[in-house]
């Protein structure tokens, strides 16, 4: 398989002021190229019994419903070229409806939800296509400037079918106005590119009245590709 570069400005800035812990992290060397061992190329197969009943449901983990406004999250998974990439791995994990991570370090003063842990997994199907259900998650302060609020948001992590697709990034909701107030959504340079990782209403993936749909559609690699969210 033939992994194109990804064009300029794809990816976020490593180093970008704005988002200020870049800079202790950040790396001050230039990238090395180095040759992919054939086992990058030989294709990435996970076992389905990595997947539980209720991994793909967020809102099902509970003893009880979580609080929050309950969404499908619908979308296809594609290589450059748009041919599907079939069963593979899909990680999900977010921030509860009121901006709130269940994990220790999150000491927001905000509350955590007893029926919502945040995190979940799904694979793709046979044309690429990928579903789960949650509850939006709510933005939340980060304290990396006055004022800063993370947008609502999502992260993914994909493995794809071969190592050289693996990526990490974030999705987030379409119209949402803290996104051009984001220094982290701006450290991508390509203004189409940070558009790639908007999550649009979509009407046909929406349940009734039990929840409204959410698609997301992500490419691997090359052109168009989603980019690697920091």
């Amino acid at each position: 398989m033939d992994f194109q570069p990804l064009p300029a400005g794809t990816d976020a800035d490593l180093l970008h002021p704005a988002y200020r812990s870049t800079a202790r992290r950040g790396p001050r060397q230039p990238p090395l190229r180095v040759r992919l061992p054939a086992a990058t190329e030989a294709g990435l197969a996970l076992p389905p019994s990595l997947l539980l009943p209720r991994d793909a449901d967020l809102t099902a983990r509970g003893a009880s419903a979580p609080l929050g406004e309950k969404i499908a999250v619908v979308g296809r998974v594609v290589d450059e070229d748009g041919r599907p990439v079939r069963d593979s791995l899909i990680e999900v994990w977010q921030c509860n409806a009121a901006g709130r991570y269940w994990h220790a370090k999150d000491q927001h003063d905000a509350p955590l939800d007893p029926n919502f842990f945040g995190f979940g997994k799904c694979f793709t199907d046979g044309d690429g296509r990928f579903r789960f259900v949650t509850i939006k998650p709510g933005p939340y302060p980060w304290g990396n400037h006055d004022k800063a609020w993370r947008p609502a948001h999502i992260h993914f992590s994909l493995f794809g079918n071969v190592l050289a697709q693996r990526l990490v990034t974030q999705m987030y909701f379409a119209g949402d106005p803290l996104l051009a107030l984001d220094p982290i959504v701006q450290s991508i340079p390509d203004a189409t590119a940070r558009t790639r990782l908007d999550a649009h209403l979509d009407m046909d993936a929406t349940v009734g009245a039990e929840m409204l749909g959410w698609r997301f559609d992500i490419v691997l690699r090359g052109r168009g590709a989603t980019p690697f969210g920091l």
